[in-house]
């Protein structure tokens, strides 16, 4: 029975991650809002699953569409150039942002377990830190390995991108600098704190991004403002 569920969860997440790779292939191929398209289709990709493996597929199946979409749209349509090739850099800071968004839901979940005085395990918040670390490096060797496989003007944007986002840093980079800011101080909490079973932080974060998919949570700075309204003073 746990092998029929494993493979069930394997072939699962396979036709996410192949539906996924049609969605972005069309949106390129279209040419329209490509840059929120494919952070919106990624950010519901991340809602359903964010682990190392998923993340990966997640990745390659989105930077894969946008190889194929662009060329789709290079050949058989009858927009210039420089504005598919323009897409396809817009394609990337769509999963860039997306990236770094799943980043910035697992600094809110980690606060706002905090303001409910729930903690995490040590074990859980350095196993989520750590998958989180690797996301950015992740990110740019997909990029880099699809680039390898485009024919010769993509491949040079995505090569480009990868250049760039190396010297210049990339969303995602930058917001993993505050998560993990967050992560070391709870980290340090946690082992001075004995912890009552039954909170996981991977699951937080779920919920979390889901409400980011569905369009419910979007102001992640204002959820975790400490209230301030103006406070009365006496004259």
């Amino acid at each position: 029975m746990e092998n029929q569920k494993g493979s069930d969860t394997t072939e699962s997440v396979t036709t996410d991650t192949s539906v996924l790779e049609d969605e972005v292939r069309n949106t390129m191929a279209r040419g329209d809002n490509v840059q929120q398209t494919v952070r919106d289709l990624t950010v519901k990709a991340l809602s359903r699953k964010h682990d190392p493996e998923s993340l990966r597929r997640i990745m390659r199946s989105v930077t894969e569409g946008v190889r194929q979409g662009a060329q789709q749209r290079l050949e058989h349509t009858v927009a210039s150039p420089h504005t598919v090739l323009a897409s396809v850099s817009d394609a990337l800071a769509g999963l860039d942002a997306a990236l770094a968004k799943l980043m910035e839901t697992s600094k809110l979940a980690l606060e706002e377990a905090a303001g409910r005085a729930q903690k995490f395990s040590d074990e859980d918040l350095t196993r989520v830190r750590a998958e989180l670390e690797s996301v950015e490096s992740l990110f740019l060797e997909t990029v880099r390995s699809s680039a390898s496989a485009a024919q010769t003007a993509i491949s040079e944007v995505l090569h480009d991108f990868v250049v760039h986002a190396k010297r210049y840093g990339t969303a995602v980079g930058s917001q993993l600098k505050h998560t993990l800011a967050s992560f070391n101080a709870e980290i340090v909490s946690a082992g001075q704190t004995r912890l009552e079973a039954g909170i996981h932080l991977t699951h937080a974060i779920s919920d979390l991004m889901r409400q980011v998919a569905a369009g419910v949570l979007t102001g992640i700075a204002e959820r975790v403002k400490p209230d301030d309204k103006p406070k009365k003073t006496s004259v």
